[in-house]
């Protein structure tokens, strides 16, 4: 009886220990990298565009006032693709190494490369989307990764999906399990929007990684909260697969369509509520936050968002410069938005967005499926 006794104290012991250093275990953004694309789409690119509506029909409206009117709610003057001898994990394997370089990390000391995507690799000469091998196999094979213990797999959660393999690997990070994760965002939306649809001028392409560690602290550092959610019953399909508006003779390509009036309401209704989640998790009201960097698909919208979510809070109105905005020149970017505005920052790239040592930001996104998550983080 007695040795079965000691043996409960030294679990509960044993346990308690464990406890105490996963408190003072923290994830931490150690370095980050991007890869903006070359090739430039200015609106006036889109002047000789054929727009045509959900039944098949001409838009009536010429084409400068639908360019205008979308500048005008998007923010988008501008936008990325890449040039037709890259792919998604190009691009991302590019980024990669930008944070690499940035951190100075022995890339065979990562434990995972996570990979957040939604149409894997598009090529220019043949729009079907490859899965196989996994996106993060194929980064993990172009920076020369040899050790077999760096695991490598793929992550879809639509736009959100960056900053969820974020919260995946902060999960891997503070168990101790693993003490570095690199973490992608990458996609290619030039390679599956449809040229006839309108929204076809949000979409752009990019890519963009940061490098988690593990580090032991008494004070909370780094990654603080996080919050979630996934709305699939009435919301699921929001973003989904169609064929084009107009298309050709024996086209049977599937492009991506938004329904972006009932996407905004969704966003606006939700996305405040899993801002304010976060921070209550984290002990910090939303005067605490110094930056909030929100996926970028449509600038008054993320505007009504964070003025929402500070009016929830009792607040009248957010500061003017707490959103930093990049979707003006760079498009939306899908997963890559948030962690490519992220590097611009940490790299001093981003005029008048500094991040201080020990101030407070909040990630949150919303997209595909739909779901919508946030981060609240505290640089070291």
């Amino acid at each position: 009886m007695f040795w079965k006794v000691k043996s409960v104290i030294i679990i509960v012991e044993f346990q308690k220990r464990l406890d105490e250093l996963s408190e003072k275990r923290h994830s931490v953004i150690i370095g980050s990298g991007s890869y903006i694309p070359e090739r430039r789409a200015p609106n006036a690119s889109f002047l000789k565009a054929e727009f045509y509506d959900g039944d098949g029909k001409r838009l009536a409206k010429a084409n400068e006032e639908t360019i205008r009117k979308l500048e005008e709610i998007t923010g988008i003057a501008e936008r990325r693709y890449v040039t037709d001898d890259l792919m998604a994990s190009d691009i991302a394997a590019l980024a990669a190494q930008n944070a690499l370089d940035s951190s100075g990390v022995d890339r065979e000391s990562l434990d995972y490369v996570i990979v957040a995507h939604d149409f894997g690799d598009v090529r220019a000469s043949n729009p079907r989307s490859e899965f196989v091998p996994t996106l993060a196999a194929r980064v993990k094979h172009r920076l020369g990764i040899v050790n077999p213990g760096t695991v490598a797999y793929d992550i879809a959660f639509g736009c959100p999906g960056w900053l969820q393999a974020v919260i995946q690997a902060d999960y891997y990070l503070r168990s101790g399990d693993c003490r570095r994760a690199l973490v992608i965002g990458t996609e290619t939306l030039s390679r599956v929007s449809d040229p006839h649809d309108r929204d076809s001028m949000i979409y752009a392409d990019g890519a963009g990684a940061t490098i988690l560690e593990a580090v032991e602290s008494n004070e909370p550092i780094g990654i603080l909260s996080h919050a979630m959610r996934s709305d699939t019953l009435d919301y699921a399909y929001l973003l989904s697969m169609q064929k084009s508006y107009h298309p050709e003779p024996g086209d049977e390509r599937l492009y991506l369509k938004m329904d972006g009036h009932k996407l905004y309401e969704y966003a606006l209704k939700t996305v405040p509520l899993v801002l304010l989640e976060c921070l209550k998790k984290a002990g910090l009201g939303i005067r605490d936050i110094r930056k909030v960097l929100i996926h970028q698909a449509n600038e008054k919208m993320d505007e009504a968002i964070l003025k929402r979510a500070f009016k929830l809070a009792g607040i009248a109105e957010p500061p003017a410069d707490i959103m930093p905005m990049t979707i003006g020149w760079l498009g939306n970017s899908s997963v890559a938005t948030l962690p490519t505005l992220y590097d611009l920052m940490a790299k001093g790239k981003l005029d008048g967005h500094p991040l201080p040592h020990g101030s407070a930001v909040l990630f949150a996104s919303v997209g595909a499926g739909m779901n919508s998550n946030a981060v609240a983080y505290r640089l070291p």
